[in-house]
C-alpha cells in the first residue's frame, strides 16, 4: 500500500507532512512509504534520513503519485499557471488542511475528481482524538512564535530589570482569545517577564489563564460564549457593545497584543477598531495570529505589516512554518495517529467510516471503498 509525501509549493510553507521519525510506524502498519526528492529540506530533514527511517526517494512528480493509496500534505493541492497539483490525484486518499471556507476553488475541484480528502482541521475536541489533533499541535507552536517575533520588533525590553541606571519597567502584553495558540502565548510572554493579562469570552478558560500567572480580563455579562464543542462563538450585540468599552480601556495600557479569535467556518471577528487604536501608545504592536481568515484588527493585512497611526499591525503568515522541524514532527505524529486509529490488529487496510474521527474529517467522499 503506497503512501506519499510530496514537496510543499505553497509560499513561505516549509513543513512536510511525514517526517523521518514517523516511517518505521508506517511501514509497521503495511505501507511502502515514498518521499518526493528533498520534500523535507526546509525542515531540515535531508533525502539520507528519510532512506535510513526505511523510505524511498522519488525524484519524478509523476512516478510519485502514480498509484498512491494515500498523500498527505500539509497545504491543499496548488491550483496556479504554473503547478496544478489537482491532475495528479487519482482514486487516493488525501489527508491535509482544506479550509474549505477559505480556497473554495481548490476545494471545488477536488470534489469533481476520485478522490477521498480528509480535512485534518476538523478533527473533532474530544479525548481520544486529542493526540492527532493538527491545529492544537500548530497553534502551540504558532501562539509561542508570535510572541517571539514580537518582541524582536518592539524596542523595549520584556522583563523587569534593575540596573545602577534605573529600573527598566516590564512589558505588559494582552492576550486576545486563551485557546491553544492564545494560552500559548501568555506562557511565553510569562518566561520571557512581561505583565500578561488576557481576554477571551468563553469565561471557561479564566482558570487556566491564572494558572500561567496571568490576569483574566472579562466583561461583565451572564451570557456564554462557548460552542457545545468548547469552541468561541459569535456574542450578541450587547455583549459586543461592553467587550468594545473593555478592550478600549484595557489597549491604552498594553505594550503588544497578541490577537487569536477565530469562529470555525467564519471570518475572523474584528475585535480592535481604529477608534481603539486611536488610544494606544506610541511604538506599541498588535501581532494579529487571525490575519489569514481576515484578522481581528480592522487595518490587518495577511502576510504584511501595516503602521496605523503610530501602532504596527502584524500579519503573520504561516508562523507554525517558521519553526519548521518541530511543527513537521508534531504534524507527522498526528497524521501516524490518526491511521493508526484505522488499524486492525496493528495493520492498516482502509479508513473505518463508521468511527466519528473519520466521518468528521473526511469532507469528500467519492471512493469510499479505495483501491
Amino acid at each position: 500500500m503506497k503512501l506519499i509525501v510530496p514537496k510543499e509549493i505553497v509560499d513561505g510553507e516549509y513543513r512536510v507532512g511525514i517526517t523521518p521519525d514517523s516511517v518505521p510506524a508506517l511501514k509497521k502498519m503495511g505501507f511502502d512509504v515514498f518521499v518526493e526528492s528533498k520534500a523535507g529540506l526546509s525542515a531540515s530533514f535531508t533525502d539520507d534520513d528519510y532512506k535510513k527511517s526505511g523510505a524511498k526517494i522519488s525524484s519524478k512528480i509523476s512516478e510519485l503519485y502514480k498509484n498512491a493509496f494515500i498523500v498527505i500534505k500539509i497545504q491543499r493541492p496548488q491550483i496556479t499557471k504554473k503547478n496544478n497539483e489537482v491532475r495528479y490525484l487519482k482514486k487516493c486518499n488525501l489527508l491535509t488542511l482544506v479550509h474549505e471556507q477559505k480556497f473554495k476553488n481548490e476545494f471545488s475541484a477536488l470534489k469533481k475528481i476520485d478522490v477521498n480528502v480528509f480535512a485534518l482541521e476538523k478533527m473533532p475536541r474530544i479525548s481520544r482524538a486529542q493526540s492527532m489533533d493538527v491545529l492544537s499541535s500548530q497553534s502551540n507552536l504558532s501562539g509561542y512564535k508570535a510572541v517571539i517575533d514580537a518582541a524582536s520588533k518592539f524596542n523595549k525590553a520584556f522583563p523587569l530589570m534593575m540596573t545602577s541606571a534605573g529600573t527598566v519597567a516590564p512589558a505588559k502584553v494582552l492576550v486576545i482569545g486563551a485557546g491553544v495558540a492564545g494560552l500559548q502565548a501568555i506562557a511565553t510572554a510569562k518566561r520571557l517577564g512581561a505583565v500578561v493579562s488576557a481576554f477571551d469570552v468563553r469565561t471557561a478558560t479564566k482558570e487556566q489563564v491564572e494558572s500561567l500567572g496571568a490576569k483574566f480580563v472579562s466583561v461583565e455579562s451572564d451570557e456564554s460564549g462557548e460552542t457545545s464543542g468548547g469552541y468561541a462563538k459569535e456574542m450578541s450585540k450587547s455583549y459586543k457593545n461592553k467587550q468594545a468599552k473593555l478592550l478600549e480601556s484595557t489597549l491604552k495600557k498594553m505594550d503588544i497584543i497578541i490577537t487569536t479569535a477565530l469562529i470555525p467556518g467564519k471570518k475572523a471577528p474584528i475585535l480592535i477598531t481604529k477608534k481603539m487604536m486611536d488610544g494606544m501608545k506610541v511604538g506599541s504592536i498588535i501581532f494579529d495570529l487571525a490575519s489569514e481568515f481576515g484578522g481581528n484588527c480592522d487595518v490587518t493585512k495577511h502576510n504584511e505589516t501595516v503602521v496605523y497611526k503610530s501602532v504596527n499591525v502584524v500579519g503573520p503568515q504561516n508562523l507554525a512554518a517558521t519553526v519548521s522541524q518541530d511543527s513537521s514532527r508534531l504534524f507527522s505524529k498526528n497524521v501516524l495517529n490518526f491511521l493508526m486509529n484505522s488499524c486492525e490488529s496493528g495493520k492498516f487496510k482502509n479508513f473505518n467510516f463508521s468511527d466519528e474521527l473519520v466521518k468528521d474529517t473526511c469532507v469528500i467522499n467519492n471512493i469510499k471503498k479505495g483501491k
